[in-house]
């Protein structure tokens, strides 16, 4: 078996910290669910074997068990184990995708949105006047689902609100439910695995870079970091309207490609910690960083 802690030790410093850092929000999480280590180290194990598998092939070779275990150093009885069993993933809650497809069309096709841009609330059913309603909303997506379902399933997800005209009115313009433990941990996988993936492929100087900056302060009061958790919502959110409009103009065009292989995924975030001593290592950071 390989000799896995001298290869540790040879690991860039700049490379254990960042991972450290990275490890400890989710570590945290973990935690909150009563998770152990030795529960995560056995994910962990199998994540090294698939990755291994999958991504560091040999071309025009088979990849054996000896050398993933050359490369993980994961027992190579732990690795056979692993590369016979069935990768069973738990399929996102059925809610994830149709309602995906609906936010992104109420805001930004122009039957329901408002003179400002905005989405518009919207009847149950076809206005008397003619605007469209949120059947009508359903239906341009899937006439397989009831509008009544997806409505009693946005209400529990307190996605929509009903207004006092009886209206369904969007609570969550971009579609994160604010219940529905099932539907964040979905998000929860899907963005930071996306983001951690960008950042990889920066870090090991993949060319084009893609795009991955943030803007860091310290040393603000709470009322000014209220100021700027404003600011970013509503131009974190003017920017996503912008991209999911563009893109669905673009899927549109693409529909018939043999090419149309490939998706994409753009996101904001804000943080705000009054416990720096969370992570000692934030405290050696800059002032002020645009990165």
């Amino acid at each position: 078996m390989p000799n896995t802690e001298s290869k540790s030790q040879r690991a860039p410093p700049a490379l254990v910290s960042a991972v450290k850092r990275v490890l400890r929000p989710l570590v945290g999480l973990l935690l909150d669910h009563k998770l152990t280590y030795t529960w995560l180290s056995g994910i962990l194990k199998s994540i090294f074997v698939e990755v291994a598998e999958q991504e560091f092939r040999l071309r025009g070779k088979n990849q054996t068990d000896s050398r993933i275990t050359l490369l993980t150093g994961v027992h190579r009885k732990d690795v056979r184990r692993l590369r016979r069993e069935p990768t069973v993933d738990e399929p996102p809650p059925a809610s994830i995708y149709l309602g995906a497809q609906l936010v992104a069309l109420w805001i930004s096709d122009d039957r329901f949105l408002d003179r400002a841009g905005n989405p518009r609330p919207l009847p149950r059913r076809r206005h008397g006047d003619g605007g469209p309603g949120f059947e009508d909303l359903v239906s341009s997506v899937s006439r397989d689902i009831r509008p009544r379902a997806v409505l009693d399933e946005w209400l529990r997800l307190e996605a929509v609100a009903i207004d006092d005209q009886d209206r369904v009115c969007l609570q969550e313009e971009a579609f994160v439910p604010s219940k529905g433990f099932d539907e964040k941990a979905y998000y929860f996988g899907r963005n930071l695995h996306d983001h951690m993936a960008a950042a990889r492929h920066n870090v090991q100087g993949g060319t084009p870079p893609f795009l991955e900056r943030s803007v860091y302060y310290d040393d603000l009061s709470p009322d000014s970091v209220k100021i700027l958790a404003a600011l970013s919502e509503k131009e974190g959110m003017k920017a996503l309207k912008t991209l999911n409009k563009r893109a669905r103009q673009l899927q549109h065009r693409d529909r018939q490609s043999p090419h149309a292989q490939h998706r994409m995924n753009f996101g904001v975030y804000f943080f705000d910690s009054q416990e720096l001593q969370e992570d000692p290592e934030l405290e050696q950071a800059p002032n002020a960083k645009d990165t």
